[in-house]
C-alpha cells in the first residue's frame, strides 16, 4: 500500500515536500546572515570566541542543505534496484551532519586550547562590545530555529531534520559560551574568551556524539524497542481472528519500520478465511502505526 507524500499535522494534511523546502530555506538564509554578522562582530570586537561562533554557523549552513539532500532523496518511491525505499538516505545524510559537527567542534577546540596553554594572558585582545551583543543576537535567533527546527521534524518524522535542529540548539549553546567569554574578558580577564571556545567545542562534540549513535543505529536494523513491540503486540491480539502471537520482531529502516509477525489464526479455519484476517491485520497495523512502512505476516494453525 503506498502512503501519499503528505504528513497529518493538527488534524489537517500538509505537503511534505513544501516543508521541506521551507525549512531548508530558513536554515540557510538565516545562517548565512548570522555567519556574516557574528564573523564581521568578532573580527572587528578582536573575539576568538564570536569568531568560531561564526564557524559553527557557517557549517550549519552546510548541515542544513545535507539535511535537505538526504530528506529529499529519502522520499523517492521503492525502485527495481532498491525495492524497500531509500529512507537509509536520510541516515546517512544524519552521518555527515554528526561528521562536520565532529571536525568543526575539534577545530574550534584546537585554537581555543592553544590559547590557553599558550599562557600571555595579557597579549590577547580584549573584545570589543559588538562582539557581546553579536552573541546575545546569536542566542535568540538560533534558539527560535530550534525549535522551529524540531516543530516541522516532528511533522515530517525526520532523523536529518531533527538533527539539524539539534545542530541549531548546539550553536545557541555555543553563544551562551561565547556570551559569558566575552563578557568576563572584557571585565579583565582575557583567557575566558579562549576558554569559551573550549566550552563550545564540548557543547558541539556532544550533539555531533548523539547525532552519529542515533544515525548509526538506525543503519543496523536496530529494533524498536520493548515499549513500541508490547504496544503493538496487543494492538494485534485486538484484532478478530488472532488467537496468539508467536512472534514479532521489528527493524529500523531509517525513520521507517519493518516488522515480522506471526500470528496464530483457528486451525480449522479454510486458507482464504486465514488469509482474510493476515491482511486486515496488515492494512490495520500499516494505517494505524504511521511509522510502520511494511508489516510481512505469516499465518500458524492454532496448537
Amino acid at each position: 500500500m503506498k502512503k501519499q507524500a503528505s504528513v497529518a499535522a493538527g488534524g489537517r494534511a500538509v505537503n511534505e515536500n513544501a516543508i521541506i523546502k521551507q525549512i531548508s530555506l530558513v536554515g540557510i538564509i538565516g545562517n548565512v546572515l548570522l555567519c556574516a554578522f557574528k564573523l564581521y562582530a568578532g573580527v572587528a570586537g578582536k573575539s576568538g570566541a564570536m569568531v568560531s561562533d561564526a564557524v559553527h554557523s557557517l557549517s550549519d549552513v552546510f548541515a542544513t542543505f545535507v539535511a535537505f539532500l538526504g530528506v529529499k532523496l529519502s522520499k523517492k518511491s521503492a525502485d527495481q534496484a532498491h525495492p524497500y525505499g531509500h529512507e537509509r538516505l536520510e541516515c546517512i545524510a544524519s552521518l555527515i551532519l554528526g561528521m562536520i559537527l565532529l571536525v568543526t567542534g575539534i577545530g574550534i577546540g584546537k585554537v581555543g586550547l592553544t590559547n590557553i596553554f599558550a599562557g600571555n594572558y595579557d597579549q590577547l585582545a580584549v573584545p570589543g562590545t559588538i562582539a557581546l551583543i553579536a552573541a546575545v543576537v546569536s542566542i535568540v535567533v538560533k534558539e527560535s530555529m530550534f525549535w522551529y527546527t524540531r516543530h516541522y521534524a516532528k511533522v515530517l518524522n525526520s532523523a536529518a531534520f531533527m538533527a539539524d535542529a539539534w545542530h541549531h540548539r548546539s550553536d545557541a549553546f555555543s553563544s551562551i559560551g561565547s556570551l559569558i567569554g566575552i563578557g568576563g574578558a572584557i571585565l579583565g580577564f582575557p583567557v575566558l574568551d579562549s576558554i569559551a571556545s573550549v566550552v563550545i567545542c564540548l557543547c558541539i562534540l556532544k550533539v555531533a556524539y548523539d547525532i552519529l549513535v542515533d544515525a548509526v543505529k538506525k543503519m543496523l536494523d536496530t529494533s524498536c524497542g520493548e515499549e513500541f513491540e508490547n504496544k503493538l503486540e496487543q494492538f494485534i491480539l485486538e484484532q478478530d481472528g488472532v488467537e496468539a502471537v508467536d512472534t514479532l520482531h521489528t527493524r529500523m529502516f531509517g525513520n521507517k519500520v519493518y516488522v515480522d509477525l506471526e500470528i496464530e489464526v483457528q486451525r480449522d479455519k479454510p486458507l482464504w478465511a486465514a488469509h482474510e484476517v493476515a491482511a486486515q491485520v496488515h492494512n490495520d497495523v500499516e494505517n494505524s502505526f504511521e511509522n510502520v512502512k511494511h508489516i510481512m505476516i505469516h499465518v500458524n494453525p492454532t496448537r
